[in-house]
């Protein structure tokens, strides 16, 4: 569906409002557009009589400048902070009041809140979410109060070992991109953000044209449809993303691998190994689905079979599949076991994925990735949240429908593509590597040259 109805015509907006149907995960799902712009997708599920309400906006960290650095997670605590309808604190004491739960969270691509009601009640969510929306309170005092939480949170984030060493990979992985900052912020930003700032920001980037709202679970669309337009039909549309979004630095190829090392006051040696990838959606997405799965699946996982369980090189391994709308990430997680040198259990994991590019995987360990990455999914939809969660991201990143694909796209993935994928992204020279050591560990000779001839960066 394109365009946005009111802006082409009654014709056209009375189409778009009739909606499109389709099924997932036993749910019928109908896509709609007010005339203000605002996206509504109803997601009719009556196993249980729950409702779930998310509202998306269509902004995240990587809308941001380099002085607005963390304001929108900041201005997701303050959406808690009251508007003219709703007083400080109001909201969370009606949620607990009717028995319900809410909540919120910020991406580099999204910002969304939820609320979860039994379905005599979910309406409230409405009337909440339209007032934020058009009439949002910002008090300069409760600013700068929780200015100060938001940097305890960015201050723990850099106290944990994985965090810190995520964040500096991230930052040397995608470069000048925003997608390299944390979504939290940097410290001297937010302390120079004003709350005119954040008001313009809420101007520019929450109103209906720039929103997704999804209603999940035991309701009757037709009911639904008429009480979203009562509390959010008399919004004005802002201007369109394409007016207003400033510009990013693009992503690049990277020059060749990197390398960084931390050191802590900890015992324990952790590697992070990231390469750039794919956009959300793509592909190649589908394949690195199971390629994480097939390393990394569980205790099937051949890294975690070969080297925790029968070479006790590392204590735990992960990888994550990380993609996004304007580009992805494929990152590797270790930690060595005690006693083993954290080079011999990076020379390991190279060594593994080279095998893996020159003979691919087998025809039952695809089998096996497949079943895992489908189960996880259904286990992940099993609730009217999880299940509005997952359409909702895919809807306000990319396409919805990709949320019905998955199982089809997991079951075209061959030995061969696996093969092309690995080639192709996961190569040595597009790798960052950075490690995070304990502040007395003697470099051998082989990280000494490694770190003069790959520029490695000093941590603290």
């Amino acid at each position: 569906m394109t365009g946005w109805p009111g802006r082409g015509g009654r014709a056209r907006a009375a189409q778009a409002e009739r909606g499109v149907l389709a099924r997932v995960a036993g749910a019928e799902v109908r896509e709609h557009r007010l005339r203000n712009g605002l996206r509504l997708m109803l997601v009719e599920r009556h196993a249980d009589p729950v409702v779930s309400v998310i509202l998306w906006y269509g902004v995240g960290a990587r809308h941001e400048t380099e002085t607005e650095s963390g304001m929108a997670h900041f201005l997701e605590h303050m959406m808690f902070k009251g508007s003219a309808g709703f007083a400080k604190g109001e909201v969370d004491r009606l949620t607990a009041r009717l028995g319900g739960s809410n909540n919120a969270f910020t991406t580099a691509d999204h910002t969304a809140y939820w609320f979860e009601f039994a379905s005599d009640r979910w309406e409230q969510a409405l009337a909440i979410e339209s007032d934020r929306m058009a009439n949002l309170t910002l008090d300069g005092k409760e600013f700068s109060s929780e200015r100060e939480v938001v940097l305890e949170e960015l201050s723990m984030g850099e106290d944990d070992p994985w965090r810190s060493l995520s964040r500096r990979v991230q930052r040397v992985l995608f470069q000048r991109h925003p997608y390299g900052e944390p979504v939290v912020g940097r410290a001297d930003r937010l302390r120079r953000m004003t709350v005119e700032d954040m008001a313009a920001w809420h101007r520019r980037y929450y109103h209906p044209g720039n929103a997704t709202l999804l209603i999940c679970g035991d309701f009757s669309s037709p009911r639904a449809l008429r009480l979203v337009r009562r509390h959010f039909g008399s919004i004005p549309a802002g201007a369109p993303m394409a007016e207003v979004e400033p510009y990013r630095p693009p992503l690049v190829e990277p020059a060749g691998p990197q390398r960084l090392e931390l050191r802590w006051d900890d015992p324990n040696a952790r590697l992070c190994l990231a390469w750039p990838t794919v956009k959300a959606g793509e592909d190649a997405d589908w394949v690195l689905d199971v390629i994480t799965t097939v390393l990394t699946g569980g205790r099937l996982g051949r890294l975690y079979r070969k080297l925790v369980l029968n070479e006790g090189l590392a204590t735990t391994i992960s990888t994550s599949n990380d993609t996004r709308v304007e580009g992805g990430a494929f990152w590797l997680f270790a930690e060595a076991a005690p006693g083993v040198e954290p080079e011999r259990l990076e020379r390991a994991l190279r060594a593994e994925l080279v095998l893996l590019a020159r003979e691919g995987v087998s025809a039952a360990d695809l089998k096996v990735a497949r079943r895992i990455l489908a189960a996880s999914e259904a286990y992940s939809r099993e609730t009217v949240t999880d299940l509005a969660e997952d359409i909702g991201e895919w809807a306000v990143d990319v396409d919805w429908r990709l949320a019905l694909v998955g199982p089809e796209r997991w079951a075209r993935v061959r030995t061969r593509q696996v093969r092309e994928v690995v080639e192709r992204y996961l190569k040595p020279e597009r790798c960052v590597t950075g490690w995070s050591l304990p502040r007395e560990h003697k470099q051998s000779g082989e990280q000494r040259a490694a770190g003069r001839r790959r520029g490695k960066a000093g941590g603290r």
